[in-house]
């Protein structure tokens, strides 16, 4: 299996000013990542989101809330940090963002995007950027596949994502509501199973005594 590098994609410096076509940006070599994350839009507002794919020079995000073609955008996206940039194009379920970064960071996105991609590529185990806290109350109800209740034990959380402890045998992927929060099983461990929410958690409510 051939590994992704996409720092050979890179320009030799970011081009500021005005939103740049479509055909211009796809001189960077998009890959599809799927990272959680937040926006900011010009009101200061943030909302969740989700990565579609990426390049050094831009990301596409599925969002509930639309901005406007050239408003500014600040985005948090883990494993990533902090970038930003202007939206580019409104789509159906969310919109892209033309990035504005200096050569510097733009070659630092590039090995977090390699890395990201062939994580996904060679089915490596999720990172965990995110603080983990043990809650006070670690009994949970989870909703299965949309219907089926079980009782469940929290082992700990983060933004992104819960490890419960749970003697359940389920499949790999599937939709498991973590309380009130929805998300799906991405790994096993011995007596219980990972969960990453589809959307991150608010980290102003983010704390041990938290319900989910």
């Amino acid at each position: 299996m051939i590994a992704v590098d996409l720092t050979a994609e890179m320009e030799p410096r970011a081009v500021p000013g005005p939103v740049r076509s479509a055909s211009d940006e796809r001189r960077h070599q998009r890959v599809r990542v799927s990272v959680l994350g937040r926006y900011m839009l010009a009101d200061r507002r943030e909302y969740p989101c989700q990565t579609v794919d990426m390049s050094p020079g831009g990301v596409r995000l599925t969002c509930a809330v639309l901005g406007e073609v050239g408003e500014r955008v600040v985005l948090y996206l883990e494993h990533i940090g902090r970038i930003e940039g202007r939206i580019a194009r409104r789509c159906s379920d969310g919109f892209a963002v033309q990035l504005n970064a200096t050569p510097r960071k733009r070659d630092k996105l590039a090995s977090q995007l390699t890395w990201l991609a062939n994580r996904e590529m060679l089915g490596l185990p999720e990172g965990r950027s995110h603080e983990r806290l043990v809650p006070t109350q670690p009994g949970v109800t989870l909703r299965i596949d949309g219907h089926q209740e079980i009782q469940a034990r929290l082992i700990d959380i983060s933004l992104s994502g819960a490890a419960i402890a749970c003697p359940m045998t389920l499949p790999l992927g599937i939709a498991v509501t973590v309380g009130s929060t929805p998300g799906r099983l991405v790994r096993y461990f011995e007596g219980g199973f990972g969960v990453q929410f589809l959307l991150p958690l608010s980290a102003d409510r983010f704390h041990a005594g938290m319900t989910l």
